[in-house]
């Protein structure tokens, strides 16, 4: 009698699926215990899907194969099933990536998220409203219609009567009326909603997170903030720190900004500022006046409610690096997130930032309070109005009072940064060669 030969380490991790381990264990195919969840299916609805370096790129190729977290590659746990792509003819990638892996495009986002049906037939949906060819208004504000596609997927709730999680790259929108009305759509129809930026989630130096009700006073944020999309990722930093504080969240008071040589006049005024900045300058060994020298100036100036202070600074040479006055710490706690970790093709935060939306879209629950995407979304917009009032223009921007920003919460989450080995070289398994 012939024996089957003993199955290879190969196949036996090409068996995939509960099926093929009951399989293994002499069950039929069909006998699948009932706790088995099925992965979720994912409809991604983005602007532009074209360079190699577009935000779609980055993080769709991680949910369709995975992606780098904690010091090893992490199969995909979602389906992406169906896809819409707002400037389709420039988005020759996306085009051949879908045709490779046989993910249906659509012509509207509605579409996209019934599968071309009329009810809600996908168990997640992912909007990356960033990259592609759109105007900006007179204030630098870049004119992307996340809120268009995102008001598309909710009339799609509403007609099926029935949500599921929502993930929305950056922030919300440019607008604060529009970016409040998504925000309350998620709590009105009771789906988890993340986003904002992949900075939060990068690898740190040191490999630390500030402790939930740490009593800190004052805090900057150092990084590129050269425009609106820049500023985002720094205010959205700026905010997954101090949300931590003493009490949580209470909300933004005031928020300021402030251009060229007037931006080191107010730091004179405010030495809490300057303090924190030169603690920066020190930790990373830096020449003195290296801030100053920088070409284009400004600060982001924030007051919450609760009287702790903050300025996110452009700056160059730092990543982005935050830094907190804790009270009773005689030093102040800096945290760098530096540098391009791992090579280009496995570029950093959006490795990291895959993970949690596959958490989200698996557990249900958002990764962190969606009430921080808002509150970064609505930090960005006013910064954006400061130095604009009736068409004209002022370096040093008015401060603008915030009671609408006047939002409480408090975090719960661990450490949800990064660590481990950097990532390999390992192109993207595109589903083509060339």
């Amino acid at each position: 009698m012939k024996l089957n030969p003993p199955i290879t380490r190969r196949e036996m991790l090409g068996i995939t699926g509960m099926a093929g381990l009951t399989a293994l264990a002499g069950f039929p195919a069909d006998a699948v215990p009932p706790t088995a969840q099925a992965r979720p299916r994912i409809a991604c609805l983005v602007t532009y899907w074209a360079a190699p370096n577009s935000h779609a790129d980055w993080i769709l190729t991680k949910l369709l194969d995975g992606y780098w977290w904690q010091g090893a590659h992490t199969p995909s746990r979602v389906d992406v099933v169906g896809v819409y792509i707002h400037q389709l003819d420039t988005s020759q990638l996306g085009q051949k990536i879908c045709t490779a892996k046989n993910i249906p495009i659509f012509k509207t986002p509605g579409e996209a998220v019934t599968l071309g049906g009329k009810e809600l037939a996908v168990d997640g949906v992912v909007i990356v409203g960033e990259h592609g060819d759109y105007p900006t208004n007179l204030k630098g504000q870049w004119l992307l219609p996340r809120w268009w596609i995102y008001e598309k997927v909710i009339r799609v709730f509403e007609q099926s009567k029935r949500s599921v999680p929502v993930f929305n790259d950056k922030h919300l929108s440019y607008n604060w009326d529009e970016a409040k009305w998504m925000f309350d759509k998620s709590r009105e129809l009771n789906f988890p909603l993340t986003g904002g930026s992949s900075i939060p989630v990068y690898f740190r130096k040191p490999e630390i997170e500030i402790d939930i009700d740490a009593p800190v006073t004052a805090s900057i944020v150092l990084g590129g903030a050269s425009d609106e999309g820049a500023i985002f990722h720094c205010i959205d930093v700026l905010q997954a720190f101090v949300e931590r504080r003493k009490g949580g969240e209470t909300g933004v008071k005031s928020v300021q900004c402030i251009k060229g040589p007037e931006t080191w006049k107010w730091t004179e005024k405010n030495p809490w500022a300057g303090k924190l900045l030169e603690s920066v300058r020190v930790k990373l060994d830096l020449k003195p006046g290296h801030f100053q020298e920088i070409a284009k100036p400004n600060v982001c100036i924030v007051e919450y409610n609760d009287g702790t202070k903050a300025a996110v600074y452009s700056a160059q040479g730092v990543g982005w690096t935050y830094a907190g006055e804790i009270a009773g710490q005689k030093d102040p706690t800096i945290i760098s997130m530096l540098g391009w970790p791992g090579p280009f093709d496995q570029y950093h935060a959006s490795n990291a930032q895959p993970h949690w939306i596959t958490e989200m879209m698996v557990t249900k629950k958002e990764p962190f309070n969606a009430e921080r995407l808002l509150l970064s979304t609505g930090i960005t917009d006013y910064y954006m109005d400061s130095n604009w009032e009736n068409g004209r223009y002022s370096a040093v921007g008015r401060k603008i009072e915030t009671p609408f920003l006047n939002m409480k919460y408090r975090s719960t989450r661990g450490a949800q940064f990064s660590t481990g080995e950097l990532p390999p070289s390992f192109p993207y398994v595109r589903g083509f060669d060339k």
